[in-house]
Formats: C-alpha cells, sequence, structure tokens
C-alpha cells in the first residue's frame, strides 16, 4: 500500500512504494527504456558526459596535491620504482612537478572543462528524460482513455490520478537525476579507488579497512531513521485526515456535542506523531555523533599513518592531501549509495505498476482526426435479441434477463420501471460501456460487434440527469461532440436548445466560464448547454437519462421544448421517472428486475387494471395530490 504525507502546500500526497530487486522487476524498468530509443545517440552522449564529468572531478584533488608539494619542493619524495607508475602525455604524474602558476591555470582550465561537462551531463540527461516521458504520459493517458468503464467501476479514479502522478515523477527523477548520480558514483568510485592504490598501496589497504564499516553503519543507521520519518508522515497524515473530516462534518460534531471527543482524537494522534519524532531524533542524534567521531577519527587515523610514511620518505605532503580527499569522494560514494539503493527500490515499484497498466487491454477505440468520415453509418433502427447481462464486478448478480425490444427508425422509446430495475444499464449496453454476456444488440440488423467503438459512438448522444461540463467556456462544451464546429453551428444549436438566450445575457457570451463542472450555471441552464452539445453532434440515436427530474417548473418548460427539438426525427431511448414526460412516446418499456414486463403505448398500458405501469402512474398521481 502506498504511504500518505502531506506536502509543502499542506496537501495529501502519495509516496511512491518500493519494490524489491529481482530480475523481474528490473525487466519491468528496462522495458520502459524502449522510450528512449528515439533519443539514444543524445543519451549515450550524456552517459559520455557523465564519464568525463566524473573524471574532471577527480582531477581536481590531483592538482590540489601537486600545488603543495610545488610550495614545499624538498618534501617531494621519492617513490620506489617498482611502484605503479602510469604516464599522461609523456609525463610521470608521480614525479612530474608544476610551477605554482602553472598549477593554478591548470585548475582553472580543469575547472572549466568540468563546467562544460556538468551543464552537458545535465542538459542532455534532461532533455532525453522529458521528452521519453511525455511519450509516457501521453501513451498512458491514451491507455486510460481506452479502458473500459468496468475499469473505473473498480478504480477510485482520484486515487488512480495520484498515482499515476507519483509513479511518473518516480520514473522521470530516475531517469534525469538518479540515473545520472548512479553512474557518476561508480565512475567516481572507480576513479577514487584506481587513484588512492596508485598514490600509496599501503595507505589504501588501511583506508578500505575503515571506510567500509562506516558506510555499513551508516546504512543501517540511515534505513531506520527513514522507517521512522515514514512512521511521522503517515501519523501526520492521519491527523490531517481527522482535521478534514471534523470540518467536513462540523454541523454534526456539533449537533452531537462531540467537540471533546474530536479533540482526544487528535490530541492522541499528534502526540504519536510527537513521540515518534523524538525516537527519531534520538537515532539521528546517534548516528550524527557516530559519524563525526568515525569520520574524523578516520581522517585523524589515516593522517596519522600517512605522516608515519612522509616521515620515512614514502609519501609527499602534496600526495597526502591527495588520498584524504580522494578517500572523501569514495566514502561520500558509498554512502550515497544507501539512498540510491531506496529510490531504485521506488522506481521499480512505479515501472511496474507504469508497465502493467500499459499492457491491459483496453476498449477498441480508434483515435482519429476531426475531419475523418464515420466509416459505417447507421440510420437509427435498434433491436435487442435475448439479451442478459451482469456486471463483471458482480458476475452471479445478473442485471438484465431475456430482453427483447425493437425500436425502429425515429420512434420514440421510453423506458420505465422501478428503482434498479435495470433501465441505466440498458443504456450502458446501447452505448457499448458493456457487452451483453449473452444476446445480440442489432442497428440496422447489423450485429453491434461488427461495428467499430468510434464509429457507433460518434452516432449516438447522451445526455444524463447530472450534467457533466467542462471547465472551459460555454463555447468549447457545446462543441464538445464536434469540435471543428463553426461558430455559426454552435450558435444554430444553442437556438435550437433554448440556451442562446440566458447565453447572449452573460457578458462574455459564448466565451464565459462554466467553471468545474459547470458550477457558474444553473441546473436549467447546465441541461441546456448539454442539449445543444447533443444536438450539434447531430446523432442518428439519442439517450435521455430523465432530464427535467430536477428542475423548477420554468427551467422544466424550456429544457422539455429543447429536448422535444433534440428528439425529431431520431431513434430515442428515454429513462422515465415523471410518467407524465412520456405519455406521447410510441413504445414505453416497462422494466422490473432486469426483466420486460410490458410494453405498448400509454393509452395501451393504462387499460390493464393490474398492470405495473398503470399501477406506477396512479402511485405518481396520489403523490402529486399529497403534495398540494
Amino acid at each position: 500500500m502506498a504511504k500518505s504525507s502531506f506536502n509543502s502546500n499542506g496537501n495529501l500526497k502519495q509516496e511512491p512504494e518500493k519494490a524489491k530487486i529481482n530480475k523481474e522487476n528490473i525487466g519491468e524498468a528496462l522495458a520502459l527504456f524502449a522510450y528512449l530509443k528515439p533519443f539514444r545517440g543524445k543519451f549515450i552522449l550524456s552517459l559520455v558526459f557523465i564519464a568525463l564529468s566524473a573524471l574532471s572531478t577527480m582531477v581536481f584533488p590531483f592538482l590540489l596535491g601537486k600545488m603543495i608539494d610545488a610550495a614545499a619542493p624538498g618534501a617531494a619524495a621519492s617513490v620506489p620504482q617498482t611502484q605503479m607508475n602510469p604516464s599522461m602525455l609523456g609525463l610521470d604524474l608521480k614525479t612530474v612537478q608544476w610551477s605554482l602558476n602553472t598549477i593554478l591555470l591548470l585548475i582553472f582550465l580543469q575547472l572549466s572543462v568540468q563546467t562544460i561537462f556538468s551543464f552537458m551531463r545535465i542538459y542532455l540527461l534532461t532533455e532525453v528524460g522529458e521528452k521519453s516521458l511525455a511519450n509516457i504520459r501521453t501513451d498512458l493517458y491514451g491507455k486510460l482513455l481506452s479502458m473500459p468503464m468496468s475499469f473505473y467501476s473498480e478504480q477510485r479514479v482520484g486515487e488512480l490520478s495520484n498515482r499515476l502522478s507519483a509513479d511518473l515523477s518516480q520514473i522521470q527523477d530516475a531517469i534525469s537525476f538518479t540515473l545520472a548520480e548512479f553512474l557518476r558514483g561508480i565512475f567516481t568510485l572507480i576513479i577514487g579507488l584506481s587513484f588512492i592504490f596508485w598514490i600509496n598501496t599501503k595507505l589504501a589497504f588501511v583506508m578500505l579497512s575503515v571506510v567500509p564499516l562506516i558506510a555499513v553503519v551508516a546504512v543501517v543507521f540511515g534505513m531506520r531513521i527513514r522507517k521512522m520519518s515514514r512512521k511521522a508522515q503517515d501519523q501526520l497524515a492521519e491527523s490531517g485526515t481527522i482535521v478534514q473530516e471534523t470540518f467536513q462534518g462540523i454541523s454534526i460534531v456539533k449537533a452531537f456535542t462531540s467537540e471533546s471527543y474530536e479533540m482526544g482524537r487528535y490530541r492522541k494522534s499528534i502526540f504519536g506523531v510527537v513521540e515518534t519524532a523524538i525516537t527519531n531524533a534520538r537515532y539521528r542524534g546517534a548516528f550524527v555523533s557516530f559519524m563525526i567521531f568515525s569520520v574524523f577519527g578516520s581522517i585523524a587515523f589515516v593522517m596519522w599513518y600517512g605522516a608515519g610514511l612522509i616521515k620515512i620518505g614514502e609519501m609527499s605532503a602534496g600526495d597526502l592531501t591527495m588520498f584524504v580527499i580522494f578517500s572523501a569522494f569514495v566514502g561520500g560514494t558509498f554512502a550515497g549509495f544507501a539512498d540510491m539503493f531506496s529510490q531504485l527500490q521506488k522506481t521499480l515499484g512505479a515501472t511496474q505498476r507504469v508497465r502493467e497498466l500499459l499492457r491491459s487491454e483496453g476498449e477498441a477505440v480508434e483515435i482519429r482526426q476531426l475531419s475523418d468520415k464515420i466509416l459505417k453509418p447507421i440510420k437509427g433502427s435498434v433491436r435487442f435479441e435475448n439479451v442478459a447481462f451482469s456486471y463483471p464486478s458482480r458476475p452471479d448478480v445478473e442485471v438484465l434477463k431475456n430482453i427483447n425490444l425493437t425500436a425502429g427508425m425515429g420512434e420514440q422509446i421510453a423506458l420505465v420501471g422501478p428503482s434498479g430495475a435495470g433501465k441505466s444499464t440498458l443504456a450502458s449496453l446501447l452505448l457499448n460501456f458493456y457487452q451483453p454476456v449473452s444476446g445480440t444488440i442489432l442497428y440496422d440488423n447489423i450485429d453491434s460487434k461488427t461495428f467499430e467503438l468510434t464509429d457507433l459512438r460518434k452516432q449516438i448522444a447522451f445526455v444524463p440527469q447530472d450534467v457533466v461540463l467542462f471547465g472551459g467556456t460555454i463555447k468549447e462544451n457545446i462543441a464538445y461532440g464536434k469540435p471543428n464546429a463553426t461558430h455559426e453551428e454552435i450558435v444554430k444549436a444553442a437556438i435550437q436548445a433554448n440556451a442562446a438566450g440566458f447565453i447572449e445575457n452573460f457578458p462574455e457570451g459564448y466565451e464565459t466560464i462554466v467553471g468545474e463542472r459547470g458550477i457558474k450555471l444553473s441546473g436549467g441552464q447546465r441541461q441546456r448547454v448539454a442539449i445543444a452539445r447533443a444536438i450539434l453532434k447531430d446523432p442518428a440515436i439519442l439517450i435521455l437519462d430523465e432530464a427535467t427530474s430536477s428542475l423548477d417548473s420554468e427551467s422544466e418548460q424550456l429544457v422539455q421544448e429543447a429536448l422535444e427539438n433534440l428528439m425529431k426525427g431520431r431513434t430515442s431511448f428515454v429513462i422515465a421517472h415523471r410518467l407524465s414526460t412520456v405519455r406521447n412516446a410510441n413504445k414505453i418499456v416497462v422494466i422490473d428486475k432486469g426483466t420486460v414486463q410490458e410494453i405498448g403505448t400509454h393509452e395501451q398500458l393504462m387499460q390493464k387494471e393490474k398492470g405495473l405501469y398503470k399501477k406506477l402512474v396512479d402511485m405518481q398521481l396520489e403523490w402529486s395530490t399529497l403534495q398540494v
């Protein structure tokens, strides 16, 4: 399970889970490196610059040592010929001597070269990382868009969004930063160890007998400290949740006089954080104290041993300076690998989840250009033949049973029945959100499975009871079903939907921002924008989920008129809760417990004394009378 904590803005965030480092997980991570292929030239070049940057950095201690020897040339030791004597450009680097001015010039040259190498490695790796991550994000977003409705019915969308954000950020950090630091650490370690053995083999073995011990202790302490820190973050997140829940339900808290109870919960949570933080402080204090003693003690021991070697002429003061600085680089690299190991575990966990999503089987939805035409047009007749359906999450519960239903082209079909009868499920099958467990749905006498989902859904419009508008302008929301529509087409659709009047009364007109989910518009205004959206799409089949049930009388009349304009000449399926709105339907289909109980016109069904439709109408009339 993902760890939760609060970021600097006080918002809850998800910390990526760690995964074991094994062959399978590493293979999953390497599979994502396929996204680096388009940029492999720059990626390889960035690796070269990482190596050159590490090499140029390690030249600095060498030049400092030579500067010290140049300041006291008599202190230079004569090195036996039996020791390693690599040379560069024909020079014996052990015995070569330069003037102070020359060394200073070489140091600034080294720093200049290192600056260029460091800039190039950061720039190239960041460019490669950002571009490859952009491709991963695009593919992942496309995959999520193609996932079936059953996927979203089993996932919490907010949590999914947060996890994706955290996982992709972790992968981005791994490519742009962690990978570079890991490779740089490897190069630094190899070059540093090579230098310290080259300077003095005896002292190298002395140093290596101390550094691994310190590194191991640092890793153990570091893991314990990070564990305690995560525990403190979790407890802090828990206290934040208490605050959020309390303030969201403040009316209930006050109504039940539960202020003291909530204070007790919060106090217990907060002091749990305090206790964990104090325990963590003990570990950190012990760790810092140990590191100060060990590091400085090790430096003192190495310096003491090195001073003895200087006395007997096996080293120079400059060599000892080089050695100490190279040892610091090696020790720091060892310590850094612990954090990189932790980051690697997080990255493997992130790539595992991303790859799992990318491999998931989505719907066969083809993302086409806006100008592409419908390949297989339909006129609008629909037929259900022995259709049965169960939701994938509840396969043992049969929601629809043996549904047989025919809708002729241009007919208005009303779907009525008690709540939970299966009316909305029938609409979901029409949109091919799900496939029937058995039976067939035919459009123009052609099996729905032979249509491409993109073709089919382009020819069906859906107007729900709870309208979903996106946070852009009114114009963008109306044009959602036909993004390449002209302004004239949008205005014409708004007029037909009885929406033009209120839109033109806004100062910004069609450019008015509707706010998140259309919050700046009233319920009736949102419904008319949704109807204009459906009119502009010009579908062959229309699905209406009681678009007037929650509106006042004036808005209901305007919306009802707009719906009548929308349904003209189209096959319409109207899910009706208010039965008075479907009296004029060509067919009224009464559904109960997943089966079709009755089919007929209003007059035909009212003649059935013990019919379910008549019973529902009588109940609504009785309720209306009581309300008056």
